[in-house]
C-alpha cells in the first residue's frame, strides 16, 4: 500500500510515517521503481503501535525503548512494566504540575475585579516575574 492508504489504515500521517521513517521508528519503506514508498501490513500495525504509545504520552525515546522490547519476543515482561511504571511516575508528576498551576490561576481569575478598571492581579502577577516557575524537566516540557 502507499503511504495514503497506510495513514489510512493507522491513523498517522503521512508526515508523520516520513518522520517515524527518518529517526528509525519505522524500518525505510521499499520503493516501487518510480520511487514511491510501499507499506506493508506489519508497517501499519508498527504505526498503530506507535500511535497508541503517543496517545498514552511516551516520548519518542519511550517508544524506542517499547518498540525494541515488543520486536523481542524474548523480553522479559518486567521490563515493559518498568518501562509503564516510569512513564506512571511522570505523568503523576506532570498532572500535580498542572493541578498547581490550574489553582494559582484560578486563586489570581478569583481576585480579579473583571470590570472596567485597570487593576488586575493576573497581569500584575504575571509581571512580578520573582515567583518560581514550577520544576519540569526536559521531558515534562515535550
Amino acid at each position: 500500500m502507499n503511504i495514503g492508504e497506510a495513514a489510512r489504515e493507522s491513523g498517522v500521517s503521512a508526515k508523520m510515517i516520513r518522520y517515524y521513517e527518518s529517526v528509525g521508528l519505522l524500518p525505510r519503506a521499499q520503493r516501487t521503481e518510480s520511487g514511491y514508498r510501499v507499506y506493508r501490513d506489519a508497517d501499519v500495525h508498527t504505526l498503530r503501535f506507535i500511535r497508541r504509545a503517543r496517545d498514552l504520552g511516551f516520548s519518542m525515546e519511550q517508544i524506542t525503548a517499547l518498540l525494541t522490547l515488543w520486536r523481542d519476543h524474548g523480553r522479559a515482561s518486567a521490563d515493559v512494566k518498568q518501562l509503564a511504571r516510569a512513564h506512571i511516575t511522570e505523568l503523576e508528576a506532570r498532572a500535580a504540575q498542572l493541578m498547581a498551576m490550574s489553582r494559582t490561576l484560578r486563586h489570581l481569575a478569583d481576585h480579579c475585579h473583571g470590570d472596567a478598571r485597570p487593576e488586575c492581579p493576573i497581569l500584575d502577577d504575571l509581571a512580578d516575574g520573582n515567583h518560581a516557575a514550577p520544576a519540569r524537566s526536559r521531558k515534562a516540557m515535550n
